[in-house]
């Protein structure tokens, strides 16, 4: 049922994702409910698509988002520490500060600044995303996401939301023991989504799951 989960509200679109299974955790639900998808989307917010938000960015489809949650939610618990690399507009990175609760934290990560400048002028748009700007609990920064954000590690999970055209192992390396990495590696003409668990021991376990379609995380365009 992805891609026909559309809503004319976000109330609508989170109903349509739960009823058609894409959300599973009523967790989930509640915090993708909190996050009016309208103030991160600039057309079409609630439709169960990607949409273009300017310099060859995209906001992921809601369902890819619901995945994501759905895959990283044993290790979004309150007060867990999350970096989104690819944060883009800034929604998921709401989503998961809703999901972590006040005493976590959320770091956004983007190479190019006017989508760190987006990302924070989206979640002002509303009382609940500026508390959480004043209040450190989301933090947006621009750097080289394929390097993660060494200075805030360890994470109880990190997502990725463009393509990786490798496994990065500082990524990984910037996990908690245990923690979880969801991630989009191109592989050949193909895209996957990898769970990368590192469990408590140290060791790490990989899973591929599904094929998709992102854009690439690369440099920053040139000036």
């Amino acid at each position: 049922m992805a891609w026909r989960s559309h809503g004319t509200t976000n109330a609508g679109l989170v109903n349509a994702l739960f009823r058609n299974n894409l959300i599973e955790h009523e967790r989930v639900k509640e915090a993708m409910l909190k996050v009016d998808r309208a103030h991160y989307a600039p057309t079409s917010p609630y439709e169960d698509s990607p949409q273009l938000i300017g310099h060859a960015a995209t906001i992921s489809a809601p369902h890819m988002h619901a995945s994501a949650c759905e895959k990283l939610l044993p290790y979004l618990h309150p007060g867990a520490r999350v970096l989104d690399i690819g944060s883009g507009s800034g929604y998921l990175t709401a989503v998961f500060a809703n999901l972590v609760g006040p005493t976590g934290r959320v770091i956004g990560v983007e190479h190019i600044q006017p989508l760190v400048s987006l990302s924070e002028e989206n979640m002002r748009k509303s009382d609940e995303g500026r508390r959480m700007l004043e209040s450190g609990q989301v933090q947006f920064i621009k750097a080289d996401g394929r390097k993660g954000w060494a200075d805030g590690a360890p994470y109880d999970a990190i997502h990725v939301g463009a393509a990786a055209a490798e496994h990065h192992r500082e990524l990984t390396e910037q996990l908690k023991a245990p923690g979880r990495l969801f991630v989009p590696v191109a592989e050949g003409w193909m895209q996957n989504i990898w769970v990368v668990d590192r469990k408590e021991d140290g060791s790490v376990e990989r899973t591929k799951l599904f094929g998709v379609q992102y854009v690439p995380l690369t440099d920053a365009p040139a000036d």
